[in-house]
């Protein structure tokens, strides 16, 4: 059966940043004819980026019409209804405000902004413009973590014991890798990895409404100085490693979470993992294990359950249920979740990350830091 109808609309998109994510952006564009019975077309109309070399990569696209090293020129374009940004963190409050004032809708990178008060500006402003936004964040979108939300969503795991959430990358510890944007304050702002990972780890509790009360953070550097690709070296001063102990209240109670980010996590790969224990029932996944989803009820014994749960995203495609879902699905997925909801037709399904979650985990972030410098516990 035919995905769209020729009378289905469609969202014109363009992407300022046609680096990693933007390529990757544009894959899941390519490949919306996946998309079983999906109510929206979208086509990818207009790129800007200020390396040549990125703008020839996306010539091959036929229906990108526009390619520009002037993001103000994509912005006034009338060929353009939603903006995806993917640019250093220190350009987040000033292009994500451009997009809006142009009259665009956007799909924001994470962190949004450098710190609570410019993440609550861009949040204000797109309220006051009535702009659609919401915040990339593509891991609740794996079949397993879908799973393990919707048991604790519903109260099927009884009190809640202890949740565990992290994010896990072993990028940083060779110490001869040259220093990038993400390895500096000035760009990435001072929350370092929690800022580059940190949306990822908390999308799923916050959306559970599991805002911490509490933070203890340790968060760590470890390499302070890298190659700066001139024969020389250059400061490194973005905290690399995040262990954040919270508490949040749920059921009158206070619950102790952790959230942990990593940039030096030896042996992990772009690991990130959920684990959600209960008095009745337990769950937790992880990337290591994409297909696969761990569970445990109460009895008289207890012991962990192995479910394989193969190819079951939320929004069907022409992919046979047997298969494994990889990192360029729940890409397409979390996009197909954003032009859903912004047509009107979410449903009772998962949404991409919204500005008030993205502010609350700046929130966190901030708090963590003060703990760093306090080393005591923050209350929020």
């Amino acid at each position: 059966m035919s995905t769209t109808t020729a009378s289905s609309p469609t969202v014109r998109i363009g992407i300022i940043g046609g680096g990693l994510m933007g390529r990757e952006a544009a894959s899941a564009f390519g490949r919306w004819f996946t998309l079983e019975q999906f109510p929206v077309k979208v086509e990818l109309t207009a790129v800007c980026d200020v390396q040549p070399a990125i703008l020839e990569w996306f010539a091959q696209i036929p229906s990108v019409r526009l390619r520009t090293q002037k993001h103000t020129e994509l912005l006034a374009s009338k060929d353009v209804d939603v903006v995806y940004v993917a640019v250093p963190h220190n350009l987040h409050e000033s292009m994500y405000l451009d997009v809006l004032r142009s009259g665009k809708d956007l799909l924001a990178e994470k962190p949004f902004g450098l710190d609570p008060a410019s993440a609550g500006r861009i949040r204000d402003e797109a309220k006051r413009l009535g702009r659609f936004v919401r915040v990339s964040s593509e891991f609740p979108f794996l079949p397993g973590v879908s799973r393990v939300f919707q048991m604790a969503s519903s109260g099927a795991l009884g009190r809640i014991l202890q949740v565990r959430v992290g994010f896990l990358h072993s990028s940083d510890l060779d110490p001869t890798k040259p220093i990038n944007w993400k390895r500096m304050n000035k760009f990435c702002g001072e929350i370092g990895v929690m800022g580059d990972l940190g949306m990822h780890v908390a999308h799923i509790p916050l959306r559970l409404g599991w805002k911490p009360k509490t933070v203890y953070a340790q968060l760590q550097k470890i390499h302070t100085e890298r190659p700066d690709g001139k024969g020389g070296m250059a400061q490194c001063d973005t905290w690399n490693n995040a262990m954040l102990h919270t508490t949040f209240e749920a059921g009158g109670e206070s619950v102790p979470m952790t959230l942990e980010m990593k940039r030096m996590a030896p042996t992990e790969t772009n690991t990130w993992y959920i684990e959600i224990l209960g008095t009745d029932r337990g769950a937790r996944f992880s990337t290591k294990e994409p297909k696969t989803l761990w569970t445990y009820r109460r009895d008289k014994e207890q012991w962990w359950e192995k479910t394989d749960l193969g190819f079951t995203p939320q929004f069907k495609t022409i992919t046979g249920g047997i298969f494994e879902v990889g990192f360029p699905d729940i890409l397409q997925q979390m996009w197909a979740a954003y032009v859903a909801e912004r047509s009107g037709n979410l449903g009772a399904r998962f949404g991409c990350a919204t500005p008030d979650e993205a502010v609350a985990s700046q929130q966190i972030w901030s708090a963590a830091l003060e703990s760093q410098r306090t080393q005591s516990v923050v209350r929020l």
